[in-house]
């Protein structure tokens, strides 16, 4: 009976210990840890806190896990442990969903990490994120001297480096951006707020964009080529300083401007081709010349198109069929990029062009168009009025011979031709007094007047009309009459006395011979 009553005693007190023990374990705070996950917050001696992640929820947490969150732990997930990490570890992800892309990750953190480093792993579709200190002090040191020589060139670059997140702020930044931040907001203005806000473009396209910032008390442009290049750890952004390029586009700008404005007071229409041959310059005497429309002038046509629209214009000269224009053009443009094109362009309409092409620096070509109608005109005028003078002294029975000042022959007739037996105009070389003294002398008796008359053509002011008779070898009896011109020149006329004139020449000549003044030169 005894044994029994204390076997009772002690089964009593087994279940109050037991129920007790239960008590004090459900009372006392427990990570929310599940089955496996139990397991994947074991620690060594190098981990400081582990973390387990569903997605983007937080479903584990070690002790020091717990310490290093505080109170956030009951309500953390990614985004706020990666806040609280993204300084000390930068290049830890924005989404767990890289960790299952690539499997595992290890961030070596900075300075500010104490030579600790984040190691990522995606297990069983839980994120685990370890904190833990670097392994292999060796291998760490030259890692952390390979760190520190790239965050040293980065920080000392020429030019502004940053990062920034997807919400638009600002989480690191080189000491150009600082400088920079500091000349356009002030030495103490933060640095969260980006100095460039319109970096989308950059963003989307993924090439440099050219983004502009004010200068504060000056409104004066500060140009940059910004590019941006997405990250783990957020936008990594750069900015080339670029004002030189733009101060000298302006320049340029401004130079072209000038070049048009002074082109404009041409009277020859002018059209510069670049080297990628289409239309970058032209003039407004262009228009008037060529008929084509300014409005496709200005939409920088290619040089073919721009010959193209000439001929369709009927501003060229009319080919004889395309195939043969084309070969044409082709022929005009590598004449144009040699700089020997210089050609006269007869329109349809009936009015002459003078076009020429000259190469000009970095493979451009322009082409220069002069109306030259009217000079044309004058000139095809006065040779009809030379060869209609021609025509009129060529039936002259007198012999006429004019010199110029520097002794050549400028004008002969027809009769002076047959009389002398000579066509100076046969000859490319110039026909001077010289040549003509000699075939006088070679068919014409001795006399001095050919020394009289070449003396005479090369005399200055002042010279005296005379006249002389000669004799040809043949037996014929001439008078040589000689006149000085008002230009300078010299008129050298030869009259025939042989009887073969008609009575009515006969009696002209007699009358003129009776009534002429002129003063015989004495033989």
């Amino acid at each position: 009976m005894l044994e029994n009553l204390s076997m009772e005693w002690f089964i009593l007190a087994s279940l109050c210990i037991a129920s007790a023990a239960v008590a004090v374990w459900f009372l006392t705070p427990q990570p929310r840890n599940r089955g496996p996950e139990q397991e994947l917050l074991v620690t060594d001696g190098r981990t400081d806190a582990v973390f387990l992640f569903d997605d983007q929820n937080l479903i584990g947490w070690s002790t020091g896990a717990r310490r290093f969150l505080g109170d956030q732990i009951d309500h953390a997930n990614w985004s706020v442990l990666r806040d609280r990490l993204v300084r000390s570890y930068p290049g830890l992800p924005q989404s767990p969903g890289f960790i299952k892309d690539v499997g595992h990750l290890t961030v070596a953190g900075t300075n500010d990490a104490d030579n600790r480093e984040a190691h990522c792993e995606w297990i069983d579709g839980i994120t685990r994120v370890q904190l833990r200190r670097a392994e292999g002090e060796e291998e760490q040191a030259a890692v952390n001297q390979e760190l520190t020589t790239l965050r040293a060139a980065v920080h000392q670059a020429p030019y502004p480096v940053w990062l920034q997140s997807e919400d638009a702020t600002v989480t690191w930044t080189n000491l150009a951006y600082d400088r920079l931040n500091q000349k356009i907001r002030g030495r103490d203005a933060s640095v969260s707020a980006p100095l460039f806000p319109d970096l989308d473009a950059p963003m989307s396209s993924g090439k440099a964009e050219r983004i502009s910032i004010v200068l504060p008390e000056t409104d004066k442009k500060l140009w940059y080529n910004v590019s941006a290049t997405e990250t783990e750890a957020g936008w990594l952004c750069h900015a080339m300083d670029v004002n030189a390029v733009v101060d000298a586009e302006i320049a340029q700008r401004n130079f072209v401007q000038t070049l048009a404005k002074t082109f404009a007071q041409l009277s020859i229409g002018l059209a510069i081709f670049d080297r990628n041959r289409q239309l970058v310059l032209f003039n407004p005497v262009l228009i008037d010349l060529t008929a084509l429309p300014a409005s496709f002038l200005s939409s920088r046509p290619s040089m073919m198109t721009f010959f193209d629209r000439l001929r369709d214009q009927r501003m060229l000269p009319e080919p004889k069929n395309y195939s043969s224009w084309r070969h044409q053009m082709d022929d005009l443009l590598e004449a144009a990029s040699e700089g020997r094109y210089q050609e006269t362009w007869s329109l349809p309409s009936g009015s002459v062009y003078s076009v020429s092409g000259r190469p000009h620096p970095d493979g451009a070509i322009a082409f220069l168009f002069e109306d030259i109608t009217a000079e044309i005109t004058l000139t095809r005028q006065f040779r009809t009025e030379l060869e209609l003078g021609q025509s009129i002294l060529d039936t002259f029975q007198d012999a006429v011979a004019v010199f110029g000042t520097d002794g050549s022959l400028t004008f002969s007739n027809a009769t002076y031709h047959d009389m002398w037996q000579t066509d100076p105009d046969a000859s490319f070389a110039k026909y001077s007094i010289m040549d003509a003294c000699r075939t006088w002398q070679d068919m014409s008796a001795a006399t001095s007047a050919w020394g009289d008359i070449r003396d005479f053509v090369a005399g200055g002011e002042g010279r005296t009309d005379w006249w002389a008779r000669v004799a040809k070898r043949d037996g014929t009896e001439l008078i040589c009459q000689v006149n000085a011109l008002p230009n300078g020149s010299t008129l050298v006329r030869f009259r025939s006395e042989n009887l073969a004139l008609t009575p009515p020449a006969q009696e002209r000549f007699a009358l003129e011979a009776s009534l002429d003044t002129t003063p015989q030169k004495p033989e």
